[in-house]
């Protein structure tokens, strides 16, 4: 009886370490990964995540918080003259020489389509290198990328330089908030003073719906990818490290993501209320501009609307008109401000 326990336990006990062993809150449904860390993410909420926290090199994605920076403390159109010490560094280039002069914002383009570690070292000597780097941490902070720490602005290997899944997803997510990063980013090529550049990106090429992304490699990181995509209004972002199968790993969770959920637009939240001594009878409210709600195929959309029961015209386009709370299953989704869709004037 008793070496029946002992061995009831050790099942148990095998089971447990099987179970601790397991990725974190991989999604039910969604298909398995290659990447070491993984995530798929929509405004900031985890929607797919395979050990996500994990801390790791993340090679050239580094160069997106390089990008962010870049885009939000140099003047673009500003032109900058080469120095000698940002030419020829190891692994990917724009082949910048001394003496050039190329703005901020072809820099930033050979940085994010040909992956520039030159464009890199130009940008962050450009700030001031050190200081550079003291803000890349900074921006990082502020963004809440708490296992993440930046030592050089191109993501070759250096003791100290790693980040997680989690914290490149959230960074790709604010740097889509960037119109000229969105812009750059998306260019499938680009011709820099006679040099033609294509983007290291090829899910801008491959996969419907793809706005952006970033590609790394380095032998210590392996295969290192972020993106972005944009169906019918739904945005979501993609980071794997270290993962030999990105490209099909990012279109294999978009594929399930989009097949699932689908994004609920102020469109679909307009209604009536009526307008006493106006010139009509009723005024349109819905949401207002920028909603953001991801919900699942099919599910059960409630909607409360917490608003008067008439107005007094007159009534004028834009005014705040009451609040919106969107649920499922009783979980509050998202609240939104109702604003008037239209002025109506009163009745002489």
């Amino acid at each position: 009886m008793v070496l029946i326990i002992k061995r009831i336990f050790a099942i148990l006990a095998a089971a447990c370490l099987l179970l601790s062993a397991a990725p974190k809150a991989r999604a039910e449904g969604f298909p398995a990964v290659s990447a070491k860390s993984a995530v798929l993410m929509h405004g900031g909420e985890a929607v797919y995540e395979k050990d996500a926290d994990e801390r790791l090199p993340m090679a050239s994605t580094t160069k997106l918080m390089t990008a962010l920076l870049a885009l939000e403390r140099l003047d673009k159109n500003t032109s900058y003259e080469i120095k000698s010490e940002w030419c020829g560094i190891e692994g990917s280039s724009m082949y910048l020489k001394a003496g050039e002069k190329y703005s901020a914002e072809e820099l930033v383009t050979g940085l994010l389509l040909a992956s520039g570690n030159d464009a890199a070292e130009a940008l962050a000597g450009i700030y001031g290198r050190v200081d550079f780097i003291a803000a890349m941490n900074e921006r990082a902070a502020e963004l809440g990328m708490e296992n993440s720490a930046f030592k050089n602005p191109s993501g070759l290997p250096e003791d100290g330089h790693y980040s997680t899944a989690r914290d490149m997803a959230l960074l790709m997510e604010e740097c889509m908030e960037n119109g000229d990063f969105r812009r750059i980013s998306a260019m499938k090529s680009a011709v820099i003073q006679n040099k033609h550049f294509t983007n290291h990106n090829k899910l801008l090429t491959i996969y419907n719906g793809c706005i952006s992304g970033k590609t790394g490699y380095t032998l210590a990181a392996g295969r290192c990818l972020v993106s972005c995509c944009e169906r019918d209004g739904l945005r979501l972002v993609c980071a794997t490290l270290s993962d030999a199968d990105d490209w099909r790993d990012h279109c294999s969770l978009y594929d399930c993501a989009y097949s699932r959920y689908g994004a609920l637009r102020a469109e679909d939240t307009v209604r009536a209320i009526p307008v006493i001594a106006g010139l009509t009878r009723q005024v349109l409210v819905r949401a207002e501009d920028g909603l953001d709600v991801m919900v699942e195929r099919g599910g059960e959309i409630e909607y409360s609307y917490i608003m008067p029961q008439f107005v007094f015209a007159p009534v004028k386009a834009l005014d705040r008109a009451g609040r919106l709370i969107i649920k499922t299953d009783g979980r509050v989704l998202a609240e939104a401000e109702l604003l008037f869709c239209e002025s109506v004037s009163k009745r002489n």
